[in-house]
């Protein structure tokens, strides 16, 4: 296998963010995938300082370079106000530039809206099994991520975890200023961690982890604005119901996730695991939804009485006169399939509020089964199907 072989191209001839958590391999995929003239790492401190100061000293840089020439710059966001000199060389010099970055939130203060139109954004998360084939252990996926530094390093996976956790700590939020009381952070992160793949509760967390109530909502963006995490909205169809309004929230990788709530040396239950599963399911949907460009919204369902379903993917999004398109999906980390759990996507389909695609159901038996209009499959089948296209 090809350690860093990703799915994700380039976009041709057009200047582009790259954006993903500290050790997805940004650079790893800018290195193989873009012949690049000039590469500009913001990592280093004395690259970092100059242009700290001084901005205008990018156009110093590029001065030798000819017309269409890929200007990589690593970590923009340390420096937001290079993106005016970016946008300056774009129209000036004709040159293309591939902007990395593991965070969001210090480039929405900084501008980088000027580049709109003129530089598209792509993401990219840990492997995929599309990405890993053969080498892919969904055992292993489950408890310890898929991180590329972690899972390609599988003797060291609890004191690279460990660290990585502590390099997020120090410097994504400490450096970077995103929070004034780290400790309060900190045990926000425990709890987040532990609510893996469950809905936001934003006074239960607040008092879990003895922070005031207004500190939840900010500390999730900051997850979000820094690629860790991802809240997932809820669907509300107005199924002449009273429908779940809260999002869930989920980690970005099950190993990191696993790492902030301190259970790397502990065993896991069942109930930890099924979260992972649909964690890991929820990356893979979010992958092929951005790497073929599908462009789906995705949610997940649920009522007040505890009836939910985990994702729905709107194909069609509703009109006044139009029901949303919407195939659904219901993960669930048994070796052997109940039928009761087709009542959630039976009972939303005969709702009427919607029109019904398909209905699926991910588990984490061997077998194949369909009942009625319920379809089931093998979590690996399953990520066979969606990459294959057929899924949506």
């Amino acid at each position: 296998m090809d350690p860093l072989k990703r799915i994700l191209l380039p976009p041709k001839n057009k200047s582009f963010f790259l954006f993903g958590a500290r050790g997805v391999g940004k650079s790893t995929w800018i290195d193989q995938a873009l012949k690049y003239d000039l590469k500009v790492n913001l990592l280093e401190n004395r690259t970092y300082l100059e242009l700290l100061r001084d901005p205008s000293l990018l156009e110093n840089k590029v001065a030798h370079l000819k017309p269409g020439s890929w200007v990589v710059i690593d970590e923009i966001q340390r420096i937001p106000e290079l993106l005016t000199e970016v946008h300056r060389l774009l129209e000036d010099r004709k040159l293309f530039f591939a902007l990395t970055g593991s965070s969001a939130r210090k480039l929405k203060k900084g501008g980088a809206d000027l580049l709109a139109g003129r530089a598209t954004q792509k993401l990219m998360e840990p492997f995929s099994r599309e990405e890993l084939q053969a080498s892919f252990d969904l055992d292993r996926a489950l408890k310890w991520g898929t991180l590329p530094l972690i899972y390609l390093d599988p003797e060291n996976e609890i004191e690279t975890l460990e660290v990585y956790a502590q390099t997020y700590l120090k410097e994504e939020i400490k450096e970077e200023g995103l929070v004034r009381k780290l400790d309060s952070f900190v045990r926000f992160l425990e709890v987040a961690s532990l609510l893996n793949a469950q809905q936001v509760n934003g006074e239960a967390i607040a008092r879990e982890a003895k922070i005031p109530r207004s500190s939840v909502d900010g500390y999730f963006s900051i997850l979000e604005d820094t690629l860790v995490g991802f809240r997932l909205p809820a669907y509300q169809p107005r199924a002449k119901v009273k429908e779940v309004s809260h999002p869930k929230f989920y980690w970005f990788d099950t190993g990191v996730a696993r790492a902030c709530s301190n259970r790397l040396t502990q065993e896991l239950d069942s109930g930890w695991l099924g979260g992972a599963l649909e964690t890991y399911l929820f990356h893979e949907l979010r992958v092929y939804n951005h790497v073929y460009k599908k462009l789906r919204s995705i949610f997940y369902y649920g009522v007040p009485s505890g009836m939910e379903v985990d994702f729905v993917i709107e194909l069609e999004a509703g009109l006044r006169t139009k029901k949303p398109h919407v195939v659904l999906i219901e993960v669930k980390l048994s070796k052997k399939w109940d039928r009761f759990w087709n009542k959630s996507m039976s009972s939303l389909q005969e709702t009427g509020a919607l029109k019904v695609a398909r209905s699926i159901g991910v588990y984490c038996g061997k077998e194949r089964l369909t009942f009625d209009k319920i379809e089931v499959f093998p979590v690996e089948e399953f990520l066979t199907e969606l990459y294959q296209g057929n899924i949506f």
